[in-house]
């Protein structure tokens, strides 16, 4: 069974991010950047799943300029056998929406045979949390979103999957080729040690332009403006109940 990741660049979850002076978008400027966090869960799971001896092969695909090499680096430090680069000069956080994305998904799958695509159920910078369910729509493949547990059955045509939800958890069974999108609950991921970060130097790492898929990569929707969230007034503390409940009633007028 081969396995498709996607892995994307995102600002570190760790940066207080701002807005551009322009108003169109984030400054991107000397941030630091990183492996988007539920990518990173992603490429864990896969991973595991090649050492539980499910999937034969694990692929890692990003899209992006020459920078995101060093996010398919450390994929392949984790345990991925390959990468492949998409090279676009679109801004990812913006420009390279979830359709777009979809559509290189899916022709990296139809061009790599594989049985398993396994995304990040969201990335950070967007929070959009589209491009595994088009993924699916276009090869059209079941899918399972929010993934929190997967187990491959013996014969390898099929995906038992818990699956989180707003009121609790569902137990799926998908048959394969499948997409699946990992939830923050799946597991946690491995650090690359130093040996394996040395052997991710020597792993292949393919280019392959946008263009040449021949996708309309055109974004669908347009940033008009973008803008800091407004400044609240800090909180007061109360004596008592009774200064809470007439500060409501008298002040705030919600009861």
């Amino acid at each position: 069974m081969k396995v498709l990741v996607g892995v994307k660049r995102v600002v570190d979850y760790a940066v207080k991010v701002r807005v551009a002076a322009d108003k169109m978008g984030v400054d991107l400027a000397n941030v630091k950047m990183g492996l988007n966090p539920f990518c990173e869960i992603a490429m864990e799971e896969a991973v595991r799943l090649k050492e539980k001896g499910a999937a034969k092969e694990v692929v890692a695909v990003s899209i992006g300029g020459k920078a995101c090499q060093e996010q398919l680096r450390t994929a392949l430090a984790m345990g991925a056998d390959r990468a492949i680069h998409i090279v676009t000069e679109a801004r990812t956080d913006q420009e390279l929406q979830p359709l777009a994305v979809a559509k290189i998904l899916k022709a990296m799958a139809e061009k790599e045979k594989a049985d398993l695509i396994v995304l990040g159920k969201q990335a950070i910078d967007g929070d959009n949390c589209q491009t595994s369910a088009m993924t699916a729509s276009l090869l059209g493949w079941p899918q399972c979103t929010f993934a929190a547990a997967v187990t491959v059955n013996a014969g390898k045509t099929e995906m038992s999957i818990d699956r989180e939800t707003d009121s609790g958890s569902e137990k799926l069974t998908v048959p394969l080729p499948a997409v699946i999108s990992a939830d923050l609950r799946l597991n946690e991921p491995r650090y690359p040690t130093l040996p394996n970060i040395m052997k991710a130097r020597k792993k292949p790492l393919d280019t392959i332009t946008a263009e040449s898929l021949g996708i309309d990569l055109k974004p669908r929707n347009i940033v008009v403006k973008v803008e800091d969230p407004p400044s609240r007034k800090a909180g007061i503390v109360v004596a008592d109940v009774d200064t809470l409940i007439n500060k409501l009633k008298n002040e705030a007028a919600v009861i």
